[in-house]
């Protein structure tokens, strides 16, 4: 679980695709939660920092696991110097405070704990701490989103109707090849012949079938071959350990790969 982001004059780049920071900020100013859909390196995360930052908001962010409870969430007691105190925790904090709570990866996170999101998301907007007694009414400036993988998630891994119909909800993709390039070229500093060779190869990779690939090849890994490739590495090398390895084990699919990397880069 990340520390909050502070609001600051620093807005972190985000290449809009369509109306979602419209969208984003109509939400907020309703006090209605979000629900961001998309694959992974796609941009979910980078959306939330920039509008956070564009809202003067603190971020809280918390990267969703198998362990996390809602106790991880809400808070605990902890004993220290022989003392039992309570430590609340980021979605606590946020609600107290104000600001977006984001939890990332929300269907990782146990069950229990969209016990403690359910009352935050419909017109009550409280938070029940039953260890303290407390009754959080989250203020204005409090929104809650939340993400996740709907193409990788297991049907056991998924949110029910029932918690999805209490949120705002955006799809998000990778972006297109014209979008895509701005950001390459804006994140990594590549020029726009070799970016655009990324663009290039990024569709034949997300193209191809017959492989078991797990996830498509992510906006996030080209911006990561893009800076390797700026710091002198060569296209080959950039490729293999930024868009090839990340993407299987297999040593088959890998050699495919590559080869798709050749068309590109193998002059």
């Amino acid at each position: 679980m990340n520390a909050p982001a502070l609001p600051s004059t620093h807005i972190p780049f985000y290449q809009p695709v369509a109306d979602e920071c419209a969208v984003f900020e109509q939400a907020w100013r309703q006090q209605l939660p979000i629900l961001i859909k998309g694959p992974t390196g796609c941009g979910k995360t980078r959306f939330v920092s920039h509008m956070a930052a564009v809202l003067g908001l603190p971020l809280f962010t918390v990267s969703c696991h198998d362990d996390l409870s809602a106790a991880d969430l809400v808070g605990r007691h902890l004993i220290a110097d022989g003392d039992t105190r309570w430590c609340d925790g980021p979605l606590t904090r946020a609600v107290r405070s104000g600001g977006i709570c984001y939890l990332d990866e929300v269907v990782e996170a146990r069950k229990d704990t969209t016990v403690v999101l359910h009352p935050l998301t419909d017109d009550r907007r409280i938070l029940p701490i039953e260890r303290t007694g407390e009754e959080l009414q989250a203020p204005p400036g409090f929104m809650l989103v939340v993400s996740y993988n709907p193409g990788y998630q297991h049907v056991l891994k998924t949110l029910k109707p029932s918690t999805r119909q209490r949120f705002v909800a955006l799809s998000f993709d990778f972006p297109a090849p014209a979008v895509e390039l701005a950001v390459i070229q804006q994140e990594s500093g590549l020029d726009a012949p070799r970016a655009q060779q990324l663009v290039t190869l990024a569709g034949q990779l997300r193209r191809l079938g017959g492989y078991d690939l797990d996830e498509a090849v992510s906006t996030r890994l080209l911006v990561y071959c893009g800076k390797l490739m700026m710091s002198g590495m060569s296209p080959l090398t950039a490729c293999r350990v930024a868009l090839v390895e990340p993407l299987s084990d297999d040593p088959d699919t890998l050699a495919a790969l590559q080869q798709v990397v050749l068309t590109q880069f193998g002059a």
